[in-house]
């Protein structure tokens, strides 16, 4: 089993975005024993996906059916493989609560580029291969909360690019 976790900040719009299609996403590439959560820094706890980005999300193949947004926590990331945040600040966010974390904390962005521009073969050889990609150069995926719908549509597909690199890094070795 391996767990993705998605944090943003009021877990409504990025982080169940990345959460469902990774879910979706890891059906379309046979990756067994995959699960996805998300969660929030500062989480509109309990409420569903934001409208635009549910539709976003549908237009992209996910599911936003029964999400609830949820309050980041310390067990909440000590249960996660794999964290990855939406900004550089989400991931301090994550490091201050959970500092044990350090090895398996990422932005997307930072994990996409580790993922599809060094020799990573696996998760696991993310750490090691950290150094060589200059993370202050990955930008964050910005939130697209009291924009239009044509920002959503941009922080959704921005999301979809990115999550195929890393799941591929999720397949066992036998299925790539």
């Amino acid at each position: 089993m391996l767990h993705l976790l998605f944090v943003c900040t009021g877990n409504i719009c990025r982080s169940p975005l990345a959460e469902r299609l990774a879910a979706a996403y890891s059906v379309q590439l046979d990756i067994p024993g995959l699960t996805t959560s998300s969660a929030g820094t500062r989480a509109v706890i309990a409420h569903p996906m934001h409208k635009n980005a549910a539709l976003v999300l549908e237009s992209l193949g996910g599911e936003p059916a029964d999400f609830a947004a949820r309050q980041l926590t310390s067990r909440i990331a000590a249960a996660a493989d794999l964290i990855l945040t939406m900004t550089r600040a989400h991931r301090d966010s994550v490091l201050e609560l959970a500092p044990q974390k350090l090895r398996s904390t990422y932005t997307l962005t930072e994990a996409a580029q580790l993922a599809s521009k060094t020799a990573a073969t696996a998760l696991s050889d993310l750490p090691a291969l950290r150094p060589q990609i200059n993370a202050d150069a990955a930008p964050d995926i910005p939130d697209p909360i009291g924009q239009s719908e044509e920002v959503f549509i941009e922080v959704g597909t921005r999301i979809a690019e990115l999550l195929p690199p890393i799941l591929e890094l999720c397949r066992p070795p036998e299925a790539r």
